[in-house]
């Protein structure tokens, strides 16, 4: 599955992302009952789940009123963390949880240069806060979103001034502008805060990667969450769900039977359609009419290109016909090239051509000239330094994420 957060036009905060991920189909209810829970531990707070409007579109709004707001260090903190146990909670929703909070402390430490272990936490130390991040956690878990491939769009931040415990700050606040360094954010559209740091945290602790546009994919479900403003613009945060799609381009199918031609015209016949344009060149046994064994001869390529590549076909074949399928859709993985080490008598760099479903490697085959170059230096034969080779590519790269080592072919 495929999960796209969708900040681009309003930001997101935490309770936003509450919202949003309880209106794609988490249990309010418990979800509430978390955050009131986990609140109790900071000094306690009220959770009202409720539908809404922002300009016109439907939302689901958390509304969450704190009793009272705590500042406190970041380690004192962690030890009120500890205390909340609820039987909705299991232990990997409490370390994500510890992680949210653990970036928020890592982006104060850089902006205000003290040790982790200094880190005073202001807004973040209230209640609300508190609810936001553990109901956000659950309802994440409880959507099963932690096994789905989940991206984010770019964060719309908002801009002019915002005040907080240390006074006038510039959007994005400091801490903001940490937590989602190396996330792609836009300004606008509006002038106050829009991504918080609270929902930054969660954002990208939720999140594998980030994308400029939605991938391919068949949407199932979508998620609106409130903001508590209701500006002109739709101030909601949206999440996307569905399932990874395979990717599709339209290709022209061209195929002719000959029975007069030499092997020696026929391996010719290969070059001479690739350097044409042909994207693939096939030659299978038949038996034609009159029981004569021939060659089918099956062509794929662009429609752009299929003229230049019948041409070609008749001059070096001489037939007398060419069967033309027009906008023949053809399921394409994103194809990438890949440099890993293999330990094959020694380390030694390999390329492998992956195949990717979204970011999911799928097949991944070493390059023959690779292959060959490893069976020379070794003595190993080049069957077996294939399996070899690709046996260990999969045991340490199939289960990674592709985005940071992979080059375009």
């Amino acid at each position: 599955m495929v999960t796209v957060i969708d900040p681009q036009l309003a930001g997101v905060s935490g309770n936003m992302m509450v919202g949003a991920l309880i209106d794609l189909g988490a249990h309010p209810e418990r979800t509430a009952e978390v955050m009131e829970d986990a609140a109790s531990h900071f000094g306690g707070a009220d959770v009202d789940v409720s539908e809404v409007k922002r300009a016109g579109i439907r939302a689901t709004y958390v509304d969450v009123r704190a009793d009272e707001s705590l500042s406190i260090g970041y380690m004192e903190f962690l030890k009120l963390l500890e205390r909340i146990s609820h039987p909705a909670l299991d232990d990997e929703m409490l370390s994500m949880a510890r992680a949210v909070f653990h970036t928020i402390a890592q982006a104060e430490a850089s902006v205000h240069g003290v040790r982790l272990d200094d880190v005073h936490f202001h807004e973040v130390g209230a209640a609300d806060a508190v609810a936001d991040v553990m109901g956000a956690v659950f309802a994440y878990f409880d959507l099963n979103l932690h096994r789905d491939d989940v991206y984010t769009l770019p964060v719309a931040v908002g801009g002019g001034l915002v005040r907080g415990a240390h006074g006038l700050t510039p959007v994005p606040a400091p801490a903001t502008t940490e937590i989602l360094r190396g996330f792609p954010v836009t300004g606008g559209p509006s002038e106050f805060e829009l991504a918080t740091p609270t929902g930054s945290a969660l954002l990208v602790n939720m999140v594998r990667g980030h994308r400029r546009f939605f991938p391919p994919m068949e949407i199932q479900a979508a998620g609106y969450g409130a903001g508590t403003m209701d500006p002109e613009f739709p101030n909601i945060l949206r999440i996307v769900r569905g399932s990874e799609a395979v990717p599709h381009d339209r290709v022209v199918l061209l195929e002719t039977n000959v029975d007069h031609l030499s092997g020696e015209v026929l391996g010719n016949i290969f070059e001479r359609l690739m350097d044409a344009g042909a994207l693939d060149v096939t030659l299978t046994p038949v038996i034609m009419k009159k029981n004569r064994p021939g060659q089918l001869i099956r062509v794929i390529c662009r429609e752009n290109e299929y003229e230049g590549v019948l041409r070609s076909i008749f001059s070096e074949t001489g037939t007398l016909g060419v069967r033309i399928f027009p906008q023949v859709h053809r399921g394409v993985l994103e194809r990438r090239v890949m440099e890993a080490q293999v330990d094959i008598k020694g380390r030694r760099t390999a390329r492998f051509k992956v195949g990717l479903m979204g970011s999911r490697v799928l097949n991944a085959r070493i390059e023959y000239e690779d292959a060959r170059r490893i069976s020379l230096e070794t003595g190993i034969p080049l069957r077996d330094v294939i399996e070899m080779a690709e046996k260990q590519f999969r045991d340490l790269k199939l289960n990674d994420s592709p985005e940071d080592d992979l080059a375009e072919d």
